[in-house]
């Protein structure tokens, strides 16, 4: 009974080493979870300045109902991580007026970002005609007409984080800020931010 007992002591011995070394090694991932869990950017319009709005010369490469845009926006991108610096990758922006894009996707560089900082970017987007609806020309011309256009600017990519000595995996970002802007037809330049533009930050 004895020498059963002491031949399988060590098996039980090493069975146990290895629950404990996963319950710990579980504890460590946990604590470290909570220690460098990161928070999304934060994502704000600080200006928007507006060079070309409204319907292009139409001929036989432009239909009639084409939109030609260029904007420029000066966006805010605050890290609010303490202890993980963010990469972001991929960029690129278009702005939408009702839910369709009335410029292309415009590429934006590489970013990377310290802990706890902020930057601004002023990317310039659109340029060319984009083709949209009818319903959307002539809503946009009825907009510009009284003074206030509903815009959203979305913004595409992917970000990882490095939380200390560690690296996140690469997520895909989604940004849209939805804003206001006091704009009409044959007005070049800044225009002003009707309200408090918000931007919500997707993974």
């Amino acid at each position: 009974m004895s020498s059963k007992t002491s031949a399988t002591s060590p098996v039980r011995l090493l069975c146990s080493a290895i629950l404990v070394f996963i319950l710990l090694a579980g504890i460590t991932a946990l604590i470290l979870y909570l220690v460098y869990r990161p928070s999304r950017p934060h994502f704000s319009i600080l200006s928007t300045a507006i060079y070309q709005l409204g319907n292009g010369t139409a001929s036989a490469a432009i239909p009639a109902t084409a939109i030609t845009t260029t904007m420029q926006f000066t966006i805010l991108i605050r890290n609010p991580n303490e202890r993980a610096s963010i990469r972001y990758d991929r960029l690129s922006a278009y702005v939408t007026y009702h839910d369709q894009a009335i410029t292309a996707p415009a590429a934006l560089p590489p970013l990377y970002q310290e802990r706890d900082s902020a930057v601004a970017v002023s990317p310039v987007i659109g340029g060319g005609p984009v083709p949209v609806s009818g319903d959307i020309a002539s809503g946009l011309m009825t907009d510009e007409a009284y003074g206030v256009v509903a815009l959203r600017l979305v913004i595409l990519g992917r970000l990882r984080y490095k939380p200390g000595p560690f690296h996140s995996p690469w997520y895909g970002m989604y940004v849209r800020c939805d804003m206001l802007v006091g704009a009409r037809k044959g007005v070049s330049g800044q225009v002003p931010l009707l309200g408090a533009p918000g931007c919500d930050v997707d993974f």
